[in-house]
């Protein structure tokens, strides 16, 4: 999976900034603004630690056992 258009291993940190910052914009003209929870998973993918996948993994999960819990 580490070699889809927008991994860390084919963009540069500013592609990943741009990318970041377009997802926000778009997300905030539906719904509210990411968890600092998710935010900083998405710094970390900016920073070329994490990729989209394991974020959506780790974010999916979260969410899943919180519904789990109610």
């Amino acid at each position: 999976m580490s070699d889809y258009k927008y991994s860390i291993k084919n963009t540069k940190k500013i592609e990943r900034e741009k990318l970041r910052d377009t997802a926000l914009a778009y997300s905030a003209l539906d719904v509210a603004m990411p968890s600092e929870d998710t935010m900083k998973l998405v710094e970390e993918y900016v920073d070329g630690n994490i990729e989209i996948v394991e974020i959506l993994k780790i974010v999916i999960e979260k969410y899943h056992s919180s519904e789990l819990e109610s």
